[in-house]
């Protein structure tokens, strides 16, 4: 169980290592596929900061915490994902719902999730 919760949080990780990566190389592409448009260079600085940060801070945090056996680390990405799959619950409440809106949240939830299960079954080491 240890191993494959491992193994999962690493391939997460490692795809929300490339999501940032993306939006730091090609913003405006990458915001088109979360249904954003950059709006100058204001929104492409928005872009490549604000999204690269959230996916390199979550992505880095379930790698090294999957890598270094550390289920301390995995709190990070549970907090992080956890906030936005709370926004995404917010503006399906407010907004409604759109196409396709489950997809985002349900690899949310399966992030927090992960990271709370590898918390939860890996050791906690003071970082």
């Amino acid at each position: 169980m240890r191993f494959i919760v491992t193994a999962l949080l690493f391939a997460i990780g490692l795809l929300f290592l490339v999501l940032g990566a993306n939006f730091l190389v090609f913003p405006a592409d990458a915001g088109l596929g979360f249904g954003l448009t950059a709006k100058g260079a204001q929104g492409l600085a928005v872009l490549r900061a604000d999204f690269p940060a959230l996916f390199f801070v979550g992505g880095a945090t379930m790698l090294w915490g999957a890598w270094k056996r550390n289920g301390e680390l995995l709190l990070v990405p549970v907090a992080i994902f956890g906030i936005a799959f709370v926004g995404r619950v917010v503006s399906l409440a407010i907004d409604g719902p759109y196409e396709a809106f489950a997809f985002p949240m349900m690899v949310e939830a399966l992030a927090v999730a992960l990271s709370l299960i590898g918390s939860r079954v890996l050791p906690h080491k003071v970082v």
